[in-house]
């Protein structure tokens, strides 16, 4: 698997997962730790096309992640979705934030009724969840805990219809379902979210 087919799958799921508001104000991107996952991310690629010998473990940083995110988000996440921030709290619990275009998720359905959320909301909102990832024996699970629009609490069907929106692919023009597993990519066997970090095993 390439370097930049494993970059779009590590992003789509981010972008999935959208987050929650942070308790404390991330660190400044950095450069240099954007250029230090990037490296991670082409050495995980390439390990996972050699053959079984070894365990591979690779960590990567809060850090690490939201300094890629904000260099290398605009190439790899969809348009429309911008400002995208992750935090990582232990034990599984990852949580993140991102300004999403919610004109391009309204126009995709011709009617919308009185109590559809997304025949008020317009523009570019912050949008929001949090929830724990389980990854392990090469599947991924999230299960959500919460999801919030400009602050407001908003039901799992909305934040499904976002990401169904988003993460739509040819091969897949559902997109990603929040309760659905994935396959992790690059003979990765599992992903241990500790706090400020995620170990990537393969």
């Amino acid at each position: 698997m390439s370097r930049r087919v494993l970059s779009r799958c590590c992003l789509a799921a981010l972008a999935a997962l959208f987050g929650v508001a942070l308790w404390a104000a991330p660190a400044d991107p950095s450069r240099a730790e954007a250029m230090s996952l990037r490296q991670k991310v082409a050495d995980v690629a390439a390990f996972g096309e050699r053959p079984p010998q070894r365990i591979n473990r690779t960590t990567i940083t809060e850090g690490e992640l939201n300094s890629y995110l904000a260099y290398d988000g605009r190439e790899q996440l969809p348009p429309g979705i911008v400002d995208p921030i992750v935090s990582m709290s232990g034990t599984g619990h990852v949580s993140a934030k991102a300004t999403v275009d919610l004109d391009a998720v309204r126009r995709q359905k011709t009617s919308r009724g009185l109590l559809d959320p997304l025949s008020y909301a317009s523009g570019r909102l912050a949008v929001t969840a949090s929830g724990v990832l389980t990854a392990a024996n090469g599947v991924g699970r999230f299960s959500l805990d919460s999801a919030t629009m400009a602050g407001v609490p908003i039901p799992k069907s909305l934040l499904q219809e976002v990401v169904s929106y988003y993460s739509r692919t040819p091969g897949n023009p559902a997109g990603f379902g929040l309760d659905d597993p994935f396959p992790l990519p690059a003979r990765i066997r599992e992903i241990q979210v500790e706090t400020g970090r995620a170990v990537v095993i393969q």
